[in-house]
């Protein structure tokens, strides 16, 4: 990839830095109060008087909550109590138990303002960034509750011999999910993932990450006042080494989102127990810009690309290749918007990003830029710590002449942090983008939508976006959704995000005739007249 490198632009770091959005609005403190914290820590598994753990507001740094904290015995006791709960749901008619997803869905777009708050507060993120999770949720709601029924409806095969073999494929619910969901997406990610294993007539036991804990317990209480038995939805929060094992231990399938590393143990414990997981994973996502792109569209749609939920977004832009014939020119537009965004904590719109979650990540971007600067990477926007608006806060960055040597190219940052690569060729750039292990989501941008979706067809990701971001893709919800590669295994939204969930059950039922020698017919009598049977539904192009 060094020679993508060439031709840096050497614009200076910009002085002034980001503006801060306009401020007021409602404090932290005010919107989530101890009585509320209380209230959702009540949905917790946790037995008789568990240890508390602190969360940290990142828009302040102040403590945000005291969370319970289950232990494996906990983890347990949440199983034991999914279950019995599970196969009552799972008796009742799939339109039954699809009523609830539709009842959620108007609940959640008529209160969304409360978990705007909650999501705002436990991650940082802007107030727009935040309804975008309420926009993934509830088209997913509205799908699962309109198309399950067609999902997981018995559906007629083709049996052994026509007319005397009656065939169907049935669908059973698994029994139990093991659900772990992380922080940088606590809504989507955990009941968003949750509502197909429920209509499929699952239970969950969800291990939500505890910074975001609230949000996820929030999101429980709201699906039992639209019917969810309470039971059938168990949440157990800890620390993931501990908790995270306990629940696949005792999980009849995983569904996983977060690290590789972390993913590959969840396999790993998977496998040895015989179960199946899906897996989504990290990704070092390249958005090509074509020769023949609208820059002025392709400068915006970078914007969202890169710095939505601060970079805290799997699916979001870490590597951006760009045609050197357009290089400077969209350069210049995407530093000069990047600069104008507006840093912001409020919880009100009108920010166009907020923070990062916590020191952690703070550190890990820091450390990416301040590496590659040193070894000789230009700042053409950003490249700075804003401790002035709050503790975890990071101007998004634009760095150009990153060279492969450098850990910002090829280690996911998962923050504000985008690099510059030049290419000649779609061969090139095509190359360039598929030379990471990962293989989560990219996006190309061309005039010409034939070219790009030639060029999607050769990208290694499971979701392209052509002339978007990311949302066009990820809001497909009757599309499935992962990766591929190091990004992970299984597949979200869609047939696929819903069968998942289930295990597929054949059942044939024989008429007439056996399928063995009868009416008096010997062994090679019966293998004859079979083979001729074979040869005459071969010609008559039966399948």
């Amino acid at each position: 990839m060094s020679d993508l490198t060439a031709d840096a632009v050497t614009t200076e770091h910009p002085g002034a830095g980001n503006p801060a959005a306009p401020g007021g609005g409602r404090t932290v403190a005010s919107a989530v109060p101890p009585s509320l914290v209380d209230r959702l820590a009540a949905g917790v598994t946790a037995a008789g008087e568990p240890d508390l753990v602190e969360t940290v507001a990142p828009l302040t740094g102040e403590r945000l909550a005291g969370l319970p904290q289950s232990t494996p015995a906990d983890v347990e006791v949440a199983f034991q109590l999914a279950r019995r709960a599970q196969s009552a749901w799972a008796a009742l008619p799939v339109r039954r138990r699809a009523a609830v997803l539709l009842r959620f869905h108007d609940l959640l777009l008529k209160r969304q303002d409360e978990v705007l708050d909650l999501i705002q507060a436990e991650t940082g993120k802007a107030r727009l960034h935040a309804f975008e999770e309420v926009m993934a949720v509830a088209m997913a709601a509205r799908h699962y509750g309109r198309a399950a029924h067609a999902y997981l409806r018995d559906k007629r095969r083709g049996g052994a011999l026509p007319v005397l073999t009656h065939t169907v494929e049935a669908r059973r619910p698994k029994g139990v999910v093991g659900h772990i969901s992380p922080w940088n997406y606590p809504l989507e990610l955990s009941v968003g993932d949750a509502l197909p294993a429920f209509v499929a007539g699952n239970a969950v036991v969800n291990k939500p990450d505890t910074q975001t804990a609230l949000t996820a317990l929030w999101a429980r209480e709201l699906l039992v006042e639209a019917g969810l038995p309470a039971d059938l939805w168990q949440i157990v929060i800890g620390d993931g080494p501990v908790i995270g094992p306990a629940v696949v231990e005792h999980a009849d399938y995983v569904s996983f989102t977060g690290s590789t590393r972390t993913g590959r143990d969840v396999a790993r414990r998977a496998a040895e127990r015989l179960v199946g997981a899906s897996l989504e994973l990290g990704g070092k996502n390249a958005m090509l810009v074509l020769s023949d792109a609208d820059l002025d569209a392709a400068a915006a749609g970078a914007v969202r690309a890169c710095f939505s939920s601060a970079g805290q977004l799997c699916i979001s832009i870490e590597r951006l290749l760009v045609h050197r014939s357009v290089a400077d020119a969209f350069l210049e537009r995407f530093a000069a918007r990047t600069r104008a965004l507006r840093l912001g904590g409020g919880l009100a719109y009108g920010a166009d990003m907020g923070s990062l979650v916590s020191v952690r990540q703070l550190e890990t971007t820091t450390r990416h830029v301040e590496e590659a600067v040193k070894a000789g990477a230009t700042v053409l926007a950003g490249g700075r710590a804003r401790p002035d608006l709050g503790p975890f806060f990071h101007e998004p960055t634009i760095l150009d002449g990153v060279t492969p040597d450098m850990t910002v190219c090829a280690e996911e940052t998962f923050g504000p942090v985008v690099s510059v690569y030049r290419f000649d060729t779609d061969d090139e750039a095509v190359a360039a983008a598929n030379s990471t292990p990962y293989g989560l989501n990219s996006s190309v941008w061309t005039r010409d939508l034939r070219r790009g979706r030639a060029v999607a067809a050769r990208l290694r990701t499971g979701t392209v976006n052509v002339n978007e971001a990311y949302a066009a893709a990820y809001g497909s919800i009757a599309s499935p959704m992962g990766g591929m590669g190091d990004s992970g295994l299984g597949r979200r939204h869609g047939a696929e995000g819903i069968l998942r969930f289930t295990e597929a059950q054949t059942v044939a039922t024989q008429r007439l005739l056996p399928i063995a020698p009868s009416f008096g017919l010997d062994d090679k009598q019966f293998a004859g007249l079979m083979t001729g049977g074979l040869r005459a539904l071969k010609a008559l192009r039966f399948r």
